[in-house]
């Protein structure tokens, strides 16, 4: 295989980048990678594929074979010490003859949490943690907030002009951004496990919220409404579950109503959440926090205004991506945060990149190191 950098800090970058290929395909689970060297050279290299199947660690190695023993593994997450559907990785490492781990983060993960580290130690191998630490923790923060808190990772992503208008009118959507913005839009669909809109949205727009042009193996992510009034009729795209699967997540005294009847005959799952505190609408940490025991790592929201301005008030916003169009809408047209209310000047929010996706641009924002 080929030779790679010498430094711990490049063999982790490869780590990584192998690690990424099961961005889309590894969830619930995390996506992990392997690289084994041995005396300068890539003997092996493994990614978590799918749940159920082998971890990155045990697929490196059937990849090394016997040249995986007296090698030094470069894992980006704690290997796993505890049986579930697959056998302990530290097991398979120490098995294995590997003469030293280096990985990026602890697992967070309750299971975990050091007991693999601390395995590997007992057994004689040389550990190493933090390379490539701020890199990966970046890569897999929708698996380590999930882990930590039990919440879904939130996702914000705005469409919107140049005076922050996401469109004309209320009542029907308004084309805003680019070609390019919007298969950029589809592959953040694709890394996601499930996509959440309003009642408002669901009603102006009829949406699918499928992903489309991007090739992903497994089930779709499921098509979440937050519709606490229970507005919505059980038609349309987004109760067509051959698409998709659907869930409605309504206030409590709805589950049992006529429209959440109607949404089960087509299909969907329908849940209760307690009612927002804060005003209309339901409790979004609550939300959060059902999406997350659902196995949903990360949850995409794509509207609309209220939602976002919703998220954002009551700083449930872990990452906010805004693709901006170069046009105006004028000051009647439907803001991107509206009732964002004056929580919004502090967001704890930080830029970290402006890309250009031809006339749009895209801004990613992720929650400050000082608010995590």
């Amino acid at each position: 295989m080929s030779e790679p950098g010498t430094s711990d800090a490049a063999l982790m970058e490869r780590a990584l980048s192998v690690a990424e290929r099961g961005r889309r395909t590894a969830p619930p689970n995390p996506w992990v990678g392997c690289v084994l060297v041995k005396h300068g050279v890539i003997v092996g290299e493994g990614f978590h594929v799918r749940p159920g199947e082998a971890h990155a660690e045990v697929a490196a190695l059937q990849e090394a074979g016997d040249r995986a023993r007296g090698a030094t593994a470069y894992v980006t997450l704690e290997p796993c010490a505890h049986t579930h559907r697959t056998g302990p990785c530290a097991d398979a490492l120490i098995e294995a003859g590997i003469s030293r781990v280096v990985a990026a983060v602890e697992d967070p993960d309750p299971h975990v949490r050091g007991s693999g580290f601390a395995r590997l130690r007992d057994a004689g191998v040389d550990v190493t943690v933090g390379v490539g630490s701020e890199e990966v923790t970046d890569s897999l923060a929708p698996y380590l907030h999930h882990r930590r808190t039990g919440r879904a990772y939130c996702l914000a992503k705005v469409a919107m002009t140049l005076d922050g208008r996401i469109s004309a009118s209320a009542d029907a959507p308004t084309p805003i951004t680019g070609d390019a913005s919007r298969a950029d839009a589809h592959r953040l669909r694709a890394e996601s496990q499930a996509i959440v809109i309003g009642s408002g949205t669901a009603l102006a727009d009829r949406p699918a919220l499928t992903v489309r042009g991007v090739d992903n193996e497994l089930t779709p992510p499921v098509r979440v409404l937050l519709d606490a009034r229970a507005r919505v009729p059980a038609e349309g795209p987004l109760f067509d579950t051959d698409l998709a699967p659907t869930l409605v997540l309504t206030r409590d005294g709805a589950v049992g109503g006529n429209a959440a009847d109607a949404w089960r005959t087509a299909g969907a799952k329908v849940e209760g959440i307690a009612s927002s505190t804060a005003g209309e609408g339901l409790d979004l940490e609550a939300v959060l926090s059902e999406l997350g025991a659902h196995g949903v790592l990360q949850a995409m929201f794509e509207g609309g205004g209220r939602i976002h301005g919703a998220l954002l008030a009551a700083d449930l916003v872990d990452r906010l991506v805004v693709y901006v169009a170069p046009f105006f809408l004028g000051s009647g047209a439907v803001p991107a945060f509206a009732s964002a209310g004056p929580a919004t000047v502090d967001t704890k929010l930080e830029l970290v990149s402006a890309t250009e996706l031809g006339d749009d641009v895209r801004l990613d924002y992720r929650r400050s190191v000082e608010a995590a």
